[in-house]
């Protein structure tokens, strides 16, 4: 019986080759910033408020002038195939099955696209790399927006891959048949790091957010913000959100926990933008913690990989009813009856 999302950690990872196992979990460098990440949210303690009447919370946030059902969406994740062959497709039928909230799907997915959205039924979001061929990225783009995708998340903290010492070890290569589907299919792409160097733009500056806007009317958030300085570059360039991230341990090891910059993101944003968080959610408890500290809603990663792995698009859901049943459980027993009533009073160290 599966009642935690570590109890999904722990099956998938029986199910997993050890180098996708590594593939999927590791981080940059020593990994501090990966375990960072889940040592800020234990950390935090609730602070409950009694005789409140919240046995029924509401969970429901607007953002970008959608009504999501919790404020929770799904991370892009590349080469989800590695975990089951149905990959992204199964990520959406599973989300749909247990919540109307996005997902966002990576440049590097395993699935198409148009494969993704077919028959969709909740928001979609594209993940994008620059690349240094911009007639590519805008294909991309422009492929999205025809499918019904809703918004673009441009990563900004990846002139090119982290250094992730489990892969350099494991000599780790994209195994046959896996690939992203978006992107010609060919022997660069099985050795993700490499690819990255000789494909990503690494002289990407803000004029990106302007280029994007030149050939997509979807808004555009940003994802990679870990300073507030850069958050107020960001709304001066005129992005539609922010995604506080440290890319889940994967890019500059030794940066702070996404979690312990937020509060200092969310002064410099003071409300202008939305702000999403990932890196480190595995509890409802934490979803409650990183809205306390100034996010509307948060990115689950590596959960959404683990029910893939142990039973496609139903593990999916299963994570998610998991993750929000113990958010509604969090709510209910803090005194919180609807997310608006949630202030940093709510949490201590």
């Amino acid at each position: 019986m599966r009642l935690t999302l570590g109890d999904f950690a722990r099956s998938a990872r029986g199910r997993l080759d050890p180098a996708v196992w590594d593939f999927f979990e590791g981080g940059a460098g020593e990994e501090r910033t990966l375990a960072a990440n889940l040592d800020a949210f234990d950390r935090q303690w609730l602070r409950p408020s009694v005789l409140r009447g919240a046995s029924s919370p509401e969970t429901a946030v607007t953002i970008l002038g959608r009504t999501w059902d919790a404020p929770v969406a799904i991370a892009p994740i590349a080469f989800q195939t590695l975990a089951h062959p149905m990959g992204e497709v199964a990520t959406v039928q599973g989300t749909a099955a247990a919540a109307r909230v996005p997902v966002v799907v990576s440049t590097f997915s395993g699935r198409t696209i148009e494969e993704v959205a077919d028959g969709a039924g909740l928001p979609l979001w594209l993940q994008v790399y620059c690349l240094r061929d911009r007639a590519v990225t805008r294909s991309l783009v422009e492929r999205a927006r025809d499918a019904g995708y809703e918004a673009l998340v441009l990563t900004v903290d990846a002139p090119h891959l982290g250094r992730r010492l489990r892969d350099v070890r494991n000599g780790f290569r994209l195994p046959e048949g896996i690939v992203p589907a978006n992107l010609a299919g060919d022997d660069r792409f099985a050795e993700p790091a490499a690819h990255a160097r000789t494909e990503f733009d690494p002289d990407l500056d803000w004029s990106a957010v302007d280029w994007l806007r030149s050939i997509s009317s979807l808004p555009v958030l940003v994802k990679g913000i870990l300073t507030g300085s850069d958050a107020r570059l960001a709304a001066g360039a005129g992005v539609d959100g922010i995604v506080v991230s440290n890319h889940g341990g994967r890019q500059l090891d030794g940066v702070p926990a996404s979690l312990d910059v937020l509060p200092e993101i969310a002064a410099a944003v003071a409300g202008r933008l939305p702000i999403l968080l990932d890196g480190g959610v595995r509890r409802g408890r934490d979803v409650l913690a990183a809205l306390a500290l100034g996010a509307d809603a948060v990115l689950l990663g590596r959960p959404v990989l683990h029910g893939l792995a142990v039973g496609a698009a139903e593990g999916v859901t299963d994570v998610l009813r998991v993750l929000l049943g113990e958010l509604t459980d969090a709510m209910s027993l803090a005194g919180v009856r609807k997310l608006a009533d949630i202030t940093p009073d709510l949490v201590g160290r």
